[in-house]
């Protein structure tokens, strides 16, 4: 931010939410969806919300989000207690649906406002990276695929963690991939216990 001075976050965050860059390429509008407060020790890093979270505002208020709450070994009010748990995908808007599932978040979303929010979150000590493209920004490692970058989870332990998406669609990953339930799973579930007490 190089000699500029930092807004204060709730100016920062009402910018967010007016946010019309990309309007024109969003099927049903924008409508950015997240979660910050700059006392949260956890960030989830995701991908872009889905239209029942488009439709609700809510992030991850849709099957993904209780799997992934499953995966954390906590409940609604504490997941969305912003205090606790930042929610920051890499696209703040639904970017609409393609053959296989939503598409790619758009990529006007995260240079234009990441890094700002990013700063604001001084107390993250765990970062869940979920799929390619957060794990990308975060970590550098779309070149590796999800399943390998996931397999090394330990890498960047215990303040990052790349996740598979935890969508339904991902049952056949998890089916081949029973290391994962096996092994990070619960090695997520005490570093979430042990930063939300």
């Amino acid at each position: 931010m190089s000699g500029q001075p930092r807004r204060a976050l709730s100016t920062l965050l009402r910018e967010v939410r007016a946010c019309r860059l990309c309007e024109s390429s969003l099927p049903l509008g924008p409508r950015p969806v997240l979660q910050v407060d700059g006392r949260a020790r956890i960030l989830v890093a995701g991908q872009a919300p889905g239209r029942q979270v488009h439709e609700s505002g809510v992030p991850f208020d849709d099957p993904s989000g209780e799997r992934l709450r499953e995966w954390m070994g906590i409940g609604r009010e504490v997941f969305y207690d912003a205090s606790a748990v930042a929610i920051l995908p890499m696209g703040f808007c639904y970017p609409g649906g393609g053959r296989s599932g939503d598409l790619p978040p758009r990529p006007e979303c995260a240079p234009a406002w990441r890094g700002s929010l990013l700063a604001h979150l001084p107390c993250v000590e765990l970062t869940l990276v979920i799929g390619r493209y957060a794990q990308a920004w975060h970590l550098g490692a779309a070149r590796d695929g999800v399943t390998e970058t996931v397999r090394g989870w330990r890498r960047g332990w215990p303040r990052l963690l790349p996740l598979p998406h935890p969508s339904p669609r991902n049952r056949i990953w998890l089916r081949k991939n029973p290391w994962f339930e096996r092994e990070v799973v619960p090695a997520m579930r005490r570093r979430v216990a042990s930063l939300l007490g």
